[in-house]
């Protein structure tokens, strides 16, 4: 269909845009804001001042949109570069190569589409391809590429630094807050699920009408983006208008999911947001999500809850299936778990 510049078909149209309509707006100054991270590192050698004012625009971002773009992260731009290729590569493999690593019905893992859970989904103009990382052990490799052939090895030693950006991050929202160490981590558990997602938008006629992913918050704690590095389409809902996310090529998005904000008791937001489609270029990218065990129960801080901010969420446990759900059916997973 892109290739034949075919009319998309009727299940792909957004008819009923709760959001606002498919029209971009421009960034302005300061919207994203951009955040270096290297400030938060142990080893950093920063003034004290310097580290504070770094504090503050982290918590004032994460408390206003929940999206900024991190740089000073410390990964090579050689090693994005080449992880952007490879995804690249496995994009434009022909259909049966892929298709040896499609998703099972009902499974979230492998190549394909989001799998239908209602009959009044709208489905996204893309292709994902989606790996657990780690736990380790529960890798199912069956569905890593082993073409190309060094797809394996760039996306394992891209998760395995993305891990030590986290820690980082981690320690610095807890700080902002004025929290204990581990307040937020902690509730990951010491399995926590880190998936990637290799996301392509092919060209689509009718951006007007359709969109790359539908709006949306993440179910995860945390999502890490290396976007596309020439082609926008990233939007998140800020100040009730969509806005741009810049193209800075070696830079991170940072977004904060659902389960962020329930640890927070609502200070820190999990934005909504949108890929928007186009009609001559392809995109990718690849996100990376940081989900706590399933089986472990999260909930608010305690040093969160107070008499002038009470207790906004319950406690619950698998948040990110129940999630899912609820965004394929038009619900919003947060307002069920309010109190």
């Amino acid at each position: 269909m892109s290739i034949n510049s075919e009319e998309p078909p009727q299940e792909y149209i957004v008819k009923d845009c709760s959001f606002g309509s498919i029209v971009s707006s421009d960034p302005s100054p300061g919207s994203i804001p951009i955040i270096d991270i290297s400030i938060f590192s142990l080893s950093s050698s920063h003034d004290p001042k310097e580290v504070e004012n770094e504090l503050e625009k982290l918590r004032s971002a994460l408390s206003s949109g929940g999206c900024f773009q991190a740089i000073g992260h410390g990964i090579l731009s050689s090693l994005l570069d080449k992880l952007r290729e490879v995804a690249k590569q496995f994009f434009a493999l022909p259909a049966e190569e892929k298709h040896k690593y499609s998703r099972a019905v009902n499974e979230v893992e492998g190549y394909g589409q989001d799998g239908l859970v209602s009959e009044e989904q709208i489905l996204d103009w893309s292709s994902r391809l989606s790996l657990k990382v780690f736990p380790e052990d529960q890798k199912k490799l069956n569905f890593w590429p082993e073409n190309p052939s060094d797809f394996r090895d760039i996306l394992h030693e891209y998760v395995v630094k993305l891990k030590g950006v986290m820690d980082i991050l981690f320690k610095a929202m807890e700080k902002s807050l004025n929290l204990v160490e581990g307040s937020f981590s902690s509730q990951f558990g010491d399995n926590s699920l880190i998936k990637a997602r290799f996301n392509f938008y092919p060209p689509c006629s009718r951006p007007d009408m359709v969109l790359g992913v539908k709006a949306h918050s993440d179910r995860s704690g945390t999502t890490v983006l290396l976007q596309d590095d020439e082609v926008g389409g990233l939007q998140i809902f800020k100040d009730d208008k969509w806005i741009n996310v810049p193209v800075i090529p070696h830079a991170l998005v940072v977004n904060l999911g659902d389960q962020m904000q329930i640890m927070s008791n609502g200070i820190f937001k999990s934005p909504l947001h949108r890929v928007l489609t186009n009609t001559d270029k392809l995109r990718i990218s690849v996100a990376t999500f940081n989900t706590p065990e399933p089986d472990k129960e999260i909930g608010p801080v305690e040093q969160l809850i107070d008499e002038k901010r009470t207790r906004l969420y319950r406690n619950v446990k698998n948040f990110a299936a129940f999630n899912y759900e609820c965004f394929q059916k038009g619900k919003v997973a947060l307002e069920e778990v309010k109190i």
